[in-house]
């Protein structure tokens, strides 16, 4: 029964989820700093998971010495760090966004990549705080690097850009069908965290590996054929989505599930015979 449920779960696991994140360049270009966080809620303690990457290499950089500060309206919200050391490249930070709704604002200094001490590059971030904000732009003085806000890590990898039509269709159906509604909403912010425990490892083995890349593409277009569904749904509309997306997901437990189980059932009864 456990093994059953568990296969019944395995097209909701692999269906694109998608995370807020953010990737910007410091001051001269040595370094992208990446941040990927779920929702931000007041309050509580949210997980901010930083990335420090080789803008030549798109791989993670090792060995950074760095420090941050997160203020709102001039006041300190956390920090600021001391200089502090990642051997991997990546840490998380627990941070509490304690003054209510609004845009913070995420300060970085980065002093040391790989034991060596630099001119400290500063790359700083604005993180929106509750529902009636709307996302802001990218000041005149921050070089965007990458528009993956919000995009999925699996398939960026998997097409090998973030402005691949089938990445565009997933970032599409989010903005003006999921997100336009509650259930949508709801629905996407369940599998945020379970996503995003595996996706980054998922997309960094593909990079490493071109067999893999290809093997995930192959499992993957057929999921991507049935999302685009979704874009018949009308902006907003509740019952749509609601019955649209409950359609995907059968289809979805059909293919990966239906067939490869009614197969092995054939199979069976065929060497019985």
């Amino acid at each position: 029964m456990k093994f059953l449920f568990a296969l019944l779960l395995i097209p909701l696991l692999i269906i694109p989820v998608f995370a807020e994140s953010q990737t910007m360049s410091t001051e001269k270009g040595t370094l992208d700093v990446k941040l990927t966080y779920d929702v931000i809620k007041q309050n509580v303690q949210n997980k901010i998971n930083i990335d420090f990457i080789n803008p030549q290499t798109q791989k993670i950089q090792e060995h950074v010495d760095w420090s941050v500060l997160v203020l709102k309206d001039g006041k300190t919200v956390f920090g600021p760090i001391p200089l502090t050391h990642t051997s991997v490249g990546s840490v998380k930070i627990p941070i509490e966004f304690n003054l209510g709704e609004g845009v913070y604002t995420m300060d970085f200094k980065i002093e040391g990549i790989l034991f060596q001490p630099i001119p400290a590059e500063a790359v700083s971030f604005d993180i929106v705080v509750g529902d009636t904000y709307a996302q802001p732009t990218t000041p005149n003085n921050k070089t965007p690097v990458k528009d993956d806000n919000g995009g999925c890590l699996i398939a960026t990898a998997t097409y090998g850009s973030e402005m691949a039509p089938q990445v565009q269709l997933l970032r599409e159906i989010r903005d003006n069908t999921l997100f336009s509604t509650t259930s949508g909403t709801t629905f996407m912010n369940g599998f945020n965290t379970l996503y995003y425990s595996f996706a980054p490892t998922v997309s960094d083995w593909e990079r490493d590996n071109p067999m893999f890349k290809e093997a995930v593409k192959t499992v993957i277009t057929p999921m991507l054929s049935t999302l685009s569904i979704m874009s018949l749904a009308d902006e907003g509309s509740e019952a749509e989505v609601l019955g649209l997306g409950i359609s995907v997901i059968a289809l979805n437990l059909a293919m990966y599930i239906g067939i490869p189980v009614f197969g092995i059932i054939k199979l069976y009864q065929f060497r019985k015979n």
